[in-house]
């Protein structure tokens, strides 16, 4: 099933530029969406279309996880790329942006439906939370619909939403950080704008079964913060994160990968409670640590990323 493949490294590409689609397709991603929306100016949105009809109905698209995001709940295109898109079988999620009210995704969810009924379960929807109001009811979106699969952070237009004083697609503002007294010499220390988005969303993904997208690191030639941004998203327990260039695929599957350090160390945590179990503990010590079963629910989670 769709829902079962990674997406760790979810490629976006303009869905106007067959070029760019068909290197998609070829490109090591373990996911693509291909984008009628943002990346599409008002007087190519036809031929986006087209276009995403056609990549979906001729290209090799591997295992990959492959979705179209649409336009905005409130455009006038929406309608018409629902029916265009919905029936093609090679198509796994729809991207919906700026995500902000439940009666717009089970209102979308129905229309899918309605188009093509005989893939009543087979295309998701993948949410884009980018707005504050979108934050404030991630909740409710992500239990709006059985159809809804995941929740993507939209990373440029939060800060947008917020008015945060920065043009860097997911990069903190310099001027965001704490500056201590005097006394300190007045030490500053950089603050994530991103921290709080990025857990509420991925809370409310698991709260309701949902996987976790971050969104894209703007600075895509910058390999340093490529990697450093998506491994920050790792460590927090998302599943994957939005690139923006080819380039960022590779560091970005890395960063989600378990090292093969983790994987011994995770394996050494399961077979430690393995031989207390057998035992009658429920807990032992293992390198001067306490460990017990949430240990290898932890452990258990690193070694299926791995497998």
């Amino acid at each position: 099933m769709a829902s079962q493949r990674p997406s760790r490294a979810y490629l976006a590409v303009p869905a106007h530029r067959a070029r760019l689609v068909a290197k998609a397709a070829a490109s090591s991603a373990d996911a693509v969406f291909m984008d009628l929306e943002d990346a599409v100016p008002p007087s190519e949105k036809g031929l986006a279309l087209e276009e995403a009809v056609r990549a979906l109905s001729s290209l090799d698209w591997g295992n990959k996880r492959v979705a179209v995001r649409l336009n905005a709940v409130d455009s006038p295109f929406i309608g018409e790329e629902i029916r265009a898109l919905a029936a093609l079988p090679r198509l796994d999620a729809v991207i919906v942006p700026k995500a902000e009210r439940a009666g717009d995704i089970v209102a979308i969810a129905d229309q899918l439906r309605a188009a093509a009924p005989d893939r009543a379960s087979s295309v998701v929807l993948e949410l884009l939370i980018e707005t504050a109001l979108g934050l404030v009811n991630v909740d409710t979106l992500a239990a709006a619909h059985a159809s809804v699969a995941a929740l993507h952070l939209g990373v440029g237009d939060f800060a947008a939403s917020l008015g945060a004083r920065t043009s860097d697609v997911g990069i903190s503002p310099d001027g965001y950080r704490h500056v201590g007294s005097a006394q300190s010499g007045y030490a500053a220390a950089p603050l994530d704008l991103f921290a709080y988005p990025m857990m509420r969303l991925l809370v409310a993904a698991r709260a309701f079964g949902l996987r976790a997208i971050d969104g894209p690191c703007g600075a895509f030639r910058d390999a340093r913060l490529t990697e450093a941004s998506a491994q920050k998203a790792a460590a927090m327990g998302f599943d994957g994160k939005q690139v923006i260039h080819p380039d960022q695929i590779e560091p970005t599957l890395r960063a989600f990968t378990p090292s093969d350090d983790e994987l011994a160390q995770a394996r050494r945590v399961v077979e430690a409670m393995e031989t207390a179990e057998a035992q009658g503990q429920g807990a032992v010590t293992l390198d001067g640590k306490m460990i017990d079963y949430a240990n290898v629910r932890m452990a258990r989670r690193i070694i299926q990323l791995g497998s």
